[in-house]
């Protein structure tokens, strides 16, 4: 039986660096040994792999980019790279770590003072304490800027009311980052630590995506948090986005993860899969698909490497960021559609892999900002005029 090619059709590899392949092979091969027998099972009970987590401290990749406080300091091809084996391993776990070492871990080492990174990112480089971001509430997920979550200054500390939604790692964090106006309007990070009295998390159910790893609704009924756990440097919603702006390209990559592996799950069962004589990958409408899928993957692979090569250079805009968030999104959920066609029948099947990532990408295609929220950012760039206005009729 012929073997299935690389879906590194350009030799994206000769662009990379020793230390970039290094981590992104280190991560590879833990993914195949460690999450894909164990995944499935997880997935189907929608339970976190708590087993995995000792396993995941020990590659060191817990920060990303986050330079010094116990974090591995990656340049961001590199934990683009990172993000794309671990959602190619499952989109649950590649979640798991969006949440921690990106939107949480960052948060803290772009909008702390020097005591709090001090404080917080050493253990959750070390991952002997998880974090998580809670920005997204019941009645404001797009129009996020809009938040109600409250935080009124009572002596030494910070008294918060509200709720939030879609909260991931949310359940079992050390540290949730609480994101809530303050009595003059404007918007400050809150770190709450577990056990924190009035501070509620409960376990999302009912999930058809991303059922490994468990996002919550959090109710904060008088929850008391000391001054020092807010965050120095945040002043306002615009440097929340710019922690997002910082944060998008990697869900880029881990479309790019999806589709990868859903390509290659497609061509190995082609291969093998035999109907009416003869392998399925020889008939002219399944080449038509896999030369397709891999037209795609190798446009987003370049996509993201330039877009990672120029956060790397301090380059990166807000709209680089959304037109790659976008495009990766929207083209891996073509390509996971093709794959799972690919597969028949046997594609509704946890075993072969590409059901959970058929359901997956459906989340990953919607947070971080929806399609039609990036496009708008898009847009506003390239006309100059903002369509994110909240006019009303």
């Amino acid at each position: 039986m012929t073997e299935p090619s690389s879906p590194d059709f350009y030799a994206l590899e000769d662009l990379l660096t020793p230390e970039e392949v290094a981590v992104r092979d280190r991560v590879r091969k833990w993914c195949d040994t460690e999450v894909l027998p164990r995944i499935n099972d997880y997935w189907e009970r929608a339970e976190f792999p708590f087993e995995l987590v000792p396993g995941f401290a020990e590659l060191g990749i817990a920060g990303g980019t986050v330079q010094g406080y116990g974090s591995p300091g990656m340049s961001a091809v590199a934990a683009g790279l990172v993000a794309a084996e671990l959602a190619r391993a499952d989109g649950s776990v590649g979640t798991f770590n969006g949440v921690h070492s990106f939107l949480a871990m960052q948060s803290i080492a772009m909008l702390g003072s020097e005591e709090q990174k001090e404080r917080y990112l050493p253990a959750m480089a070390r991952m002997e304490k998880i974090g998580a971001f809670g920005l997204t509430e019941p009645r404001h997920g797009s129009d996020a800027v809009a938040l109600e979550t409250r935080a009124r200054r009572d002596g030494d500390v910070f008294v918060l009311d509200g709720q939030k939604k879609w909260i991931g790692n949310g359940t079992i964090a050390d540290h949730v980052i609480i994101w809530a106006r303050d009595e003059e309007g404007a918007v400050g990070g809150y770190v709450v630590d577990k056990g924190t009295p009035g501070f509620t998390a409960t376990v999302m159910t009912g999930k058809t995506a991303l059922r490994a790893v468990w996002q919550a609704e959090i109710t904060l009924e008088g929850a008391r948090v000391p001054a020092e756990n807010k965050l120095a440097n945040c002043r306002s919603f615009k440097d929340v986005s710019t922690v997002l702006d910082r944060t998008r390209y990697t869900v880029a990559w881990r479309a790019l993860g999806v589709a990868t592996s859903a390509y290659e799950l497609a061509l190995a069962h082609c291969l093998q899969r035999e109907q009416f004589g003869q392998p399925i990958a020889g008939y002219q409408l399944v080449q038509e698909k896999l030369a397709t899928m891999l037209a795609e993957i190798t446009t987003m692979q370049l996509m993201c490497w330039r877009l990672s090569s120029l956060a790397d250079a301090g380059r990166m805009t807000a709209a680089m960021a959304s037109l790659a968030k976008r495009h990766c999104c929207a083209t891996a959920r073509r390509i996971v559609a093709d794959a799972r066609d690919l597969f028949g029948g046997d594609g509704i099947l946890l075993e072969h892999h590409i059901a959970r990532h058929h359901a997956d990408i459906e989340a990953i295609y919607t947070f971080e900002g929806t399609d039609h929220v990036q496009a708008l950012i898009i847009g506003r760039e390239i006309t100059g005029h903002s369509a994110i206005s909240g006019r009303r009729r």
